[in-house]
């Protein structure tokens, strides 16, 4: 499913943001997904794994409770958008101001993604269903159907259940 620029992208930053376990997965995950950000300091990239912790529940709630707690994230990160045309790229929005700096710019862009996916496509966004993976995901399959973080964890689910069927048959 193909979502606007922050309903795509930033909600797929977001679930980066929410899984990355150090500073270079943080950093890889938003250069993955389109973000320029040169590099984080020890600071940043601690205060933007606190972040991660206040997105997480967005993953893991209903679908229902999702617009309240994003509206939470937007009133801390809310920030007036602009349009700009940065490092050659064509206009596009940014939420955040322009001297907010990596920390603020991560705020306001997986808010501002997380809101657009929750008013579009609310099922979309998901903890992995494999016992013991807590893997966030933004389902960006045709069907919408996902509930696992990767194929993987889909396959390992899938052979667990297939042997124990074999068990008792």
């Amino acid at each position: 499913m193909h979502f606007n620029p922050y309903g795509g992208a930033a909600a797929l930053v977001a679930a980066d943001v929410v899984n990355a376990g150090s500073a270079g997965e943080l950093l890889a995950g938003m250069v993955r997904h389109g973000m320029s950000i040169p590099a984080l300091t020890d600071d940043e990239a601690t205060r933007i794994a606190g972040w991660a912790a206040r997105l997480r529940p967005v993953f893991a709630a209903d679908a229902a409770d999702r617009p309240e707690l994003v509206n939470d994230l937007l009133a801390e990160a809310a920030c007036r958008p602009y349009i700009t045309t940065h490092d050659g790229k064509p206009p596009h929005l940014h939420y955040s101001a322009e001297d907010a700096g990596p920390v603020g710019r991560v705020r306001a862009y997986t808010a501002g993604g997380l809101a657009h996916l929750v008013c579009e496509a609310p099922d979309r966004l998901g903890i992995c269903g494999r016992e013991g993976c807590e893997t966030a995901y933004v389902d960006t399959s045709r069907n919408g159907r996902r509930r696992f973080c990767s194929t993987r964890c889909a396959t390992r689910v899938h052979v667990a259940d297939h042997r124990a069927r074999q068990v008792t048959a």
